[in-house]
C-alpha cells in the first residue's frame, strides 16, 4: 500500500503522499492524510495508518543541539524518541529480540531522510526518495522530471505510481518545510 515521495529543492523539503488504505485486495480511499508537518519536520508514512497517526499526533521530535550533526541527531535522538512513541502507542513489534517499526520519509533542515522498519536512517545522494509499493515508479518519475517544479515532480511521481500500482490512489497531498 502507498506511495510517499520526497525531494529537496533550494533548501526546502517537499513530501507528497497518496490516499490509499489497502488490506489484501480491499481498497479504501481515506480522508486522513499520510503527510503532515510538525515542529519543523515534514512527514510522509507508509506501513500503517496507526504508525502515521502516532507520528502526527503523539510524537514530539526532540530538540536538536546546534552543534550536533543532523545525521547523528536523526540516528540517535530522533530514532530513540520515535521508538519510545511507537512502543507507548502499541505499534512497535519485537520478534526474536529484533524491534520493528515502519517506513516513512522525514524532511528537516533542508534534508530528506527515509526511516525504515529496522529504524535505520537513510539519506539518498540524489536529493529525492520514495517509499511504499509505488516506490520504483515514483523514483523513475522523479529522475525523469528533474527540470520541473517541485510540486509538478511530486504530482507526476504519484501519478506514475497510481498508474502502475494497484496500491496507490489519489487524491494526492503535499507538504513542505
Amino acid at each position: 500500500m502507498t506511495c510517499i515521495v520526497g525531494l529537496v529543492h533550494e533548501g526546502r523539503v517537499y513530501i507528497g503522499g497518496d490516499s490509499a488504505g489497502v488490506s489484501g485486495l480491499d481498497l479504501n480511499v481515506r480522508r486522513d492524510q499520510k503527510v503532515s508537518v510538525k515542529s519543523g519536520f515534514a512527514f510522509g508514512f507508509t506501513t500503517s495508518f496507526r504508525m502515521g497517526q502516532l507520528i502526527q499526533y503523539a510524537f514530539e521530535p526532540p530538540k536538536r543541539h546546534p552543534e550536533k550533526d543532523l545525521m547523528a541527531y536523526m540516528v540517535t535522538d530522533f530514532v530513540d524518541a520515535l521508538r519510545s512513541c511507537l512502543k507507548a502507542g502499541g505499534f512497535a513489534r519485537k520478534d526474536s529480540e529484533v524491534e520493528q517499526g515502519g517506513s516513512f520519509l522525514v524532511g528537516h533542515a533542508g534534508r530528506l531522510f527515509a526511516i525504515h522498519g529496522d529504524y535505520q536512517v537513510a539519506e539518498a545522494t540524489c536529493g529525492y526518495d520514495a517509499v511504499g509499493c509505488g516506490e520504483g515508479y515514483a523514483k523513475g518519475a522523479l529522475f525523469a522530471t528533474a527540470k520541473h517544479t517541485p510540486a509538478d515532480r511530486i504530482d507526476m511521481a504519484l501519478a506514475a505510481a497510481e498508474s502502475h500500482s494497484a496500491g496507490v490512489r489519489g487524491p494526492f497531498h503535499t507538504v513542505s518545510v
